[in-house]
C-alpha cells in the first residue's frame, strides 16, 4: 500500500478518481483488474478508462498475463503529460528535481544554497533552477507543480514557515505563495522531515505501513508514516524531536534559546562545533562523515555519543508508536559510529515487544528521498484536484 493507494480510499468507489488512484498505485493494471476491485461491469470500466485516455492522463502500454484468451493490454499513467518539480532545501545545499506523472524522477541537480540568505533570494535561486530543468524537456512535459521542502516547522495546509531555529528571516512567510508567484504553478510546502519520510515510504510501502523516518543532517527531525500516511499532528509539528531535552545536554544553549535540546548536542551542526571547541577542524556534517570513513578516532567518538543520544529519544517514541520500521538518512546517516550506536540505544531501551518486527534500516533513496517524496505528494494533490477524466490537471 502506498499514499495513492490509501489516497483510493477517499474517493466514491468505481469513481474516475477512483480508477485513477488503483492504476497510480499498482493495485489495478487491466481494465478486468479494475472490474473485478471496483465491482464496476467491464463496460462502465471501459468508458471510465478510455474518458482518461483521451483526457491525456492514461495509455495502453504494452500486454499484461493472460488468465485464459487474449492478453490485456496493460495501463498506466502517461508519463510524458506534465512534470511536477520538487525542492528539497537544506541548511546549506539544495536538491532540484523533475518528476514524470508516474512520480519517476527525470533529472535532478544538487548545489549550495544557504538557507540564512532569506525567502527571496533562496526561493528565486530555486525557482530559476527549475525553469533551467524544465525548459531542457521536450514541449508536452509542461509543469504542473512544485513541492518545496525546508528545514523548519510548517504549519499544516498552509505553506507557512513556523518559529524556525535556524531560518533567520522566515518566520511566519508564506512559502507556497511567493514560491507561486515565482513558478506561476501550485505549490506545496511541508517540513523536509516529512518529504523525505514520504520519498522512503514509496521504496519501500509493503513492508513500513508505519514508519519513523530519522533525517539526521546539520539539524535533526523525523517524520512520521501513520497507516500508509503522513502523519502531521494536529497542526504539523508531528515528528519534531529535535527540541527533546536530553540526559547529559543541560548546559548546551540551543538555537531555540532553550537548554539540552537534542539538536544541540547530537546534529551535524553542533558535532561540528563540538570539535571545534576539542581543536578539530572541520567545515561541516559531510566532512565528519568523509573523517568516520577514515576511522578518526575524534570524530567517531562524537558520532556515538550522537547516535547514543538520538537513539534514546527515538526509544521512546518506538515504544509509543510500534512502528515497523526506522529509517535513518541525512549525512550522519551514512556514518557507521552513529547509527551502530542509534541501534544499540534502540535495542537496550525499547519494549522487546516494540522491536520484535522493527527493521532499523539507512535511506535506500539517499538525498533524492526528499524531492521524491515532494513530487509524489504534489502528484496526490493534482490527481485529486482535477476533473474526473484528468481534463484540468492536463490543461493546467
Amino acid at each position: 500500500m502506498d499514499q495513492a493507494a490509501v489516497r483510493a480510499g477517499a474517493f466514491a468507489p468505481g469513481s474516475q478518481h477512483h480508477v485513477l488512484a488503483l492504476i497510480r498505485s499498482g493495485v489495478a493494471q487491466t481494465r478486468a483488474e479494475l472490474a473485478r476491485i471496483t465491482g464496476l461491469a467491464p463496460s462502465t470500466v471501459s468508458t471510465r478508462v478510455d474518458e482518461l485516455i483521451s483526457g491525456g492522463i492514461l495509455e495502453e502500454a504494452g500486454n499484461g498475463r493472460s488468465t485464459g484468451g487474449r492478453r490485456p493490454r496493460v495501463l498506466r499513467i502517461r508519463a510524458d503529460a506534465g512534470t511536477v518539480a520538487a525542492v528539497d532545501l537544506g541548511a546549506n545545499h539544495a536538491v532540484v528535481a523533475l518528476l514524470d506523472l508516474s512520480g519517476g524522477i527525470i533529472t535532478q541537480r544538487a548545489f549550495p544554497l544557504d538557507i540564512a540568505a532569506g525567502p527571496d533570494r533562496v526561493l528565486a535561486v530555486a525557482a530559476e533552477s527549475v525553469r533551467v530543468l524544465v525548459e531542457a524537456l521536450p514541449p508536452t512535459q509542461r509543469l504542473l507543480g512544485v513541492a518545496v521542502g525546508v528545514p523548519g516547522p510548517v504549519r499544516a495546509g498552509t505553506g507557512t514557515v513556523e518559529s524556525p531555529s535556524r531560518m533567520p528571516g522566515w518566520n511566519q512567510v508564506d512559502v507556497g505563495a511567493l514560491m507561486s508567484s515565482l513558478v506561476g504553478v501550485p505549490v506545496l510546502v511541508d517540513n523536509d522531515s516529512n518529504l523525505m519520510a514520504v520519498g522512503e515510504f514509496t521504496m519501500r510501502a509493503a513492508d513500513a505501513p508505519n514508519m519513523i523516518m530519522l533525517k539526521a543532517g546539520t539539524g535533526i527531525g523525523c517524520g512520521v508514516i501513520a497507516s500508509g500516511r503522513l502523519h502531521h499532528g494536529a497542526n504539523g509539528a508531528a515528528g519534531d524531536i529535535s527540541h527533546v531535552r536530553v540526559t547529559g545536554g543541560s548546559e548546551v544553549i540551543c538555537s531555540c534559546g532553550r537548554v539540552g535540546c537534542l539538536d544541540a548536542v547530537a546534529s551535524g551542526a553542533a558535532l561540528v562545533r563540538q570539535l571545534h571547541r576539542e581543536g578539530h577542524e572541520v567545515a561541516d556534517a559531510s566532512e565528519i562523515v568523509r573523517r568516520a570513513r577514515d576511522a578518526d578516532p575524534a570524530v567517531a567518538r562524537v558520532l556515538r555519543h550522537a547516535g547514543r543520544m538520538t537513539g534514546e529519544v527515538l526509544a521512546t517514541t518506538i515504544n509509543f508508536f510500534n512502528p515497523n520500521a526506522l529509517v535513518i538518512g541525512g549525512q550522519l546517516g551514512l556514518a557507521e559510529p552513529f547509527v551502530a550506536a542509534v541501534r544499540s540505544a534502540i535495542y537496550e531501551l525499547c519494549l522487546p515487544m516494540a522491536v520484535k518486527e522493527l527493521t532499523i534500516d539507512v535511506s535506500r533513496a539517499g538525498s533524492a528521498a526528499g524531492v521524491l517524496g515532494g513530487g509524489h505528494l504534489m502528484l496526490d494533490q493534482l490527481f485529486a484536484e482535477s476533473d474526473e477524466d484528468g481534463s484540468a490537471l492536463i490543461a493546467r
